[in-house]
């Protein structure tokens, strides 16, 4: 049964097609129904997800597909999502590397790939959108192996298969004149390519839980991959924890993916990707293991936060008209919760009761959570974001970001005059010989806070624009593109009116409409 298993986690750079691939799939295997197939992109389940188009979280699934059985991982394209990638990667045996034909390998892409060779992992390429303007479905093949050469990786891991697929289009195949509108050909290289799981169904049992899931029926539900031996249900087991404490408890249900679904097993062999409840408080990286064979595996690695921000109780005049959650036991309490699941967050208590310091891997995961805790009805005031800066050897150091911009030609002197004051040093320039062209810049982290609207603007929309945590370096002196002009501010308490905003317009970029209650010294526009 083990040889006919396959785990394997689908990375890449975010919009290079991950979550569409997942999709046909499912659909190829007969896993999805009708219904299901309907909805694009099927495996984003919250709201944020789709309406951003971006993986926040990383979902497991399964499919069987002549007599095998491939569970697989959705992972997020995000730097600042790495903390679910990197727990992932420790439940699969092989990885998907997804890479769009027209744009080549980006830093994301750079960056979850190094993170599957340091666990040894072995990719297979797809090569997708290879149908789309301007694809070069070959010299992508070359820079991806450049790529893994530079990331020193072994000479089985650079024997890489290929395989050629519009994802959208359901078309794949050995060659991108070669299509054929199946996914078959995918199916078969993870088949052929992905090894089946190294593990002992024998020996004693041993779980690591990569991934933790809530609902108020089962209470905590654990995610992993069973390393040994076998699990039953209403098993009596140990749980060891990353500081080596242990206690005992009972697993009352296992649960497996197929499709969208989880359904109910009896029992599961090592080597599968199962969840388990019945085993509250479980944290990431608990082992579950025989009560008669003790043993803990390392906890999983997660990158330190780079970025951090302030929450505290909403002290604005307008406190409490909008949320229901809006004390500081409330806002603790939902942080708490956040810090079970999300690995890569940090919280700590602030300067006073009602305020804490909450670091995260960017202002993207950041900004995901205060949406959240925005939609779930909480109020609470936010500070500017700032970097972690570390004192190392007597000198501060503070994050350097890789950033990778794809820009049309006429915007690259705006694009590198703001590098430029944001004192980002340039590594490389690459004109596409298309009209467009590609510039990789290492910048201080706290230099691109808030670039990122700029650069739009700056590009009409038109611009790409990648970062990935770098290394750390020493501070950098002096302002890193602070904002030159001023703002507006209210005078008065009251509701906006129409006419007072047209004849201020010109003064500035609002940021409210009319008929917005606002209070005296308000922010008003920029």
């Amino acid at each position: 049964m083990i040889e006919r298993l396959r785990n394997v986690a689908i990375i890449a750079h975010v919009d290079h097609g991950k979550t569409t691939l997942v999709d046909k799939l499912l659909a190829a295997s007969g896993t999805l129904d009708r219904k299901e197939i309907q909805y694009e992109r099927v495996m984003d389940s919250t709201d944020q997800e789709k309406e951003r188009g971006i993986t926040i979280l990383a979902k497991n699934t399964g499919l069987n597909w002549n007599d095998y059985r491939i569970n697989l991982v959705d992972t997020p394209g995000h730097a600042d999502f790495g903390g679910e990638v990197e727990r992932v990667l420790s439940m699969v045996d092989a990885v998907l590397l997804v890479v769009d034909a027209a744009e080549g390998p980006m830093p994301q892409t750079r960056f979850v790939t190094q993170k599957a060779f340091n666990q040894g992992l072995k990719p297979i390429v797809i090569v997708n959108k290879v149908d789309k303007a301007g694809a070069d479905p070959h010299g992508t093949i070359d820079k991806v192996f450049d790529l893994f050469d530079k990331l020193g990786a072994t000479e089985d891991q650079l024997d890489f298969p290929v395989v050629y697929c519009s994802a959208i289009n359901s078309l794949s195949g050995p060659e991108p004149d070669q299509l054929i509108r199946s996914m078959e050909p995918i199916l078969q290289a993870i088949v052929d390519h992905g090894p089946a799981p190294k593990v002992d169904a024998d020996g004693p049992l041993q779980l690591q839980i990569s991934a933790l899931d809530y609902n108020s029926f089962q209470g905590v539900i654990g995610v992993g991959r069973i390393r040994r031996g076998q699990l039953r249900r209403n098993q009596q087991v140990a749980v060891v924890d990353r500081e080596g404490g242990t206690r005992r408890g009972k697993v009352l249900q296992i649960l497996g993916y197929l499709g969208l679904e989880r359904f109910e097993q009896q029992s599961a062999t090592a080597g599968d990707i199962v969840c388990v409840t019945g085993l509250d408080p479980l944290l990431i990286s608990d082992t579950i293991c025989a009560p008669e064979s003790l043993e803990g595996l390392p906890p999983l690695s997660v990158d330190e936060p780079t970025v951090s921000m302030t929450f505290q109780v909403n002290d604005s005049p307008f406190a409490g008209k909008d949320g229901k959650y809006v004390t500081s036991r409330n806002i603790k309490d939902r942080l708490d919760r956040e810090l079970i699941h999300n690995v890569a967050l940090r919280v700590e208590q602030g300067d006073s009761p009602d305020k804490f310091v909450v670091s995260g891997r960017g202002e993207l995961h950041l900004s995901v959570l205060i949406e959240s805790m925005r939609r779930e009805g909480f109020e609470l005031g936010v500070s500017r974001p700032e970097v972690i800066v570390r004192e190392v050897n007597g000198g501060k150091q503070e994050p350097f970001e890789y950033v990778v911009i794809d820009i049309e030609d006429q915007h690259q002197g705006a694009v590198m005059e703001a590098m430029g004051l944001r004192k980002g040093n340039m590594k490389n320039m690459e004109p596409d010989g298309q009209g467009r062209v590609r510039l990789e810049y290492i910048i201080a982290a706290r230099g691109l806070i808030g670039f990122r609207s700029q650069f739009l603007t700056m590009t009409s929309g038109t611009g790409v624009m990648s970062q990935v945590f770098d290394h750390y370096g020493p501070v950098k002196t002096g302002e890193l593109g602070s904002r030159i002009n001023g703002v507006l501010v209210s005078m008065t308490g009251g509701a906006t009116t129409a006419y007072s905003l047209y004849n201020l317009q010109d003064r500035g970029r609002l940021i409210i409409g009319s008929g917005v209650d606002v209070y005296e010294g308000m922010l008003l526009g920029i």
